[in-house]
């Protein structure tokens, strides 16, 4: 015989209002904003009744009366990049004016995403949208109301574009190289099918034109320690450049293991330089001089421009400069001799 006890019905927002002790409306505001605006007593109160009651908000139910969720999506590519810093930034953005974050990777390119970003729109389940790749002109077809902000950093394959792929330290750490009398240089590059590997290549070889320095060559590397090694190794003695340029940290890590084998001093030998600013990177003997790059920063500057849309506002960015060379040990002096 089937059972219709009350055990098995849902409990509504009404009753959570009324064992709290408050108006359901502060507890749709409780809900929306988890607990943000509303006196410490009034916050306790109304999350025991939630847990007593094992109250579940009816989220489609909500958006179709409302078309308000008091939740914002981030589509990703899939994710074969480790996107954490990126999405922190983010969410902490989106929390701290009150929305909840859903992040979500299709699999596929910009028709997948796109597809998956109108099918969010459609079901009404989030008030906006923000992608941190490329999508197709099938995504212009959203339902009225819907925000969309496209900050396109990566490609379908999470390969950095955009703010991530400026290269323009490259250039501050040869200037700077320069003025300590380095005038040979070697770069060994990031794979190139990845933009910024692309980038700094280039702004590497306008800068030693630029200044009148000598280039020792761009060695193809793959972003490895190993890649460093191989580079340092192929070096003839009589091509020994006085500064390496190095793709990123884990390159570097390969180029001072290859040098010492080489017995090559860094600094007093030959100057080097990494990107990303790894953890560990300040211990290494010598630290690393590297590159910070302030991702968190790029994603809550992408929120924030979500947010400005979803509430009709201008919104609040930080303009601080995405990377900042960070100078330790590494790096000194031209060699005399």
């Amino acid at each position: 015989m089937p059972m219709t006890s009350a055990a098995e019905r849902r409990p509504t927002i009404m009753e959570v209002a009324r064992l709290a002790g408050v108006s359901h409306q502060t507890v749709s505001r409780y809900l929306r904003f988890d607990g943000a605006g509303l006196k410490p007593q009034t916050r306790e109160r109304v999350a025991d009744a939630i847990a007593k009651l094992n109250y579940r908000p009816n989220l489609v139910a909500r958006s179709m009366r409302s078309r308000v969720t008091g939740r914002v999506a981030v589509v990703m590519p899939s994710l074969a990049f480790n996107p954490t810093r990126m999405l922190s930034g983010a969410t902490r953005a989106a929390h701290e004016a009150g929305y909840q974050v859903e992040v979500i990777s299709p699999e596929g390119g910009a028709a997948a995403r796109s597809t998956r970003i109108l099918e969010l729109a459609d079901a009404r389940l989030v008030d906006g949208i923000l992608s941190f790749s490329t999508v197709d002109e099938a995504a212009n077809n959203l339902p009225k109301g819907t925000v969309l902000v496209v900050s396109p950093e990566f490609d379908d394959e999470m390969r950095g574009i955009g703010d991530l792929a400026d290269a323009a330290p490259v250039a501050e750490m040869i200037e700077r190289l320069a003025e300590s009398g380095h005038h040979r240089f070697l770069h060994i590059a990031g794979d190139r099918t990845f933009a910024s590997a692309r980038a700094r290549a280039t702004v590497f070889t306008e800068t030693i034109a630029r200044l009148g320095l000598a280039s020792v060559g761009i060695f193809d590397g793959d972003w490895s320690g190993e890649s460093g090694i191989a580079a340092v190794e192929a070096i003839r003695s009589s091509d020994r450049p006085t500064a390496i340029i190095a793709a990123n940290d884990l390159v570097a890590t390969g180029v001072l293991r290859a040098a010492h084998q080489r017995g090559w001093s860094v600094p007093d030998d030959l100057s080097v330089t990494g990107w990303d600013d790894a953890p560990g990177s300040e211990y290494l003997i010598p630290a690393l001089t590297t590159v910070n790059t302030k991702i968190e920063q790029i994603g809550s500057n992408a929120m924030a421009r979500l947010i400005g849309r979803l509430r009709d506002e201008a919104p609040v960015l930080s303009t601080e400069p995405i990377n900042r060379v960070i100078w330790r040990e590494s790096t000194g002096v031209a060699p005399t001799a």
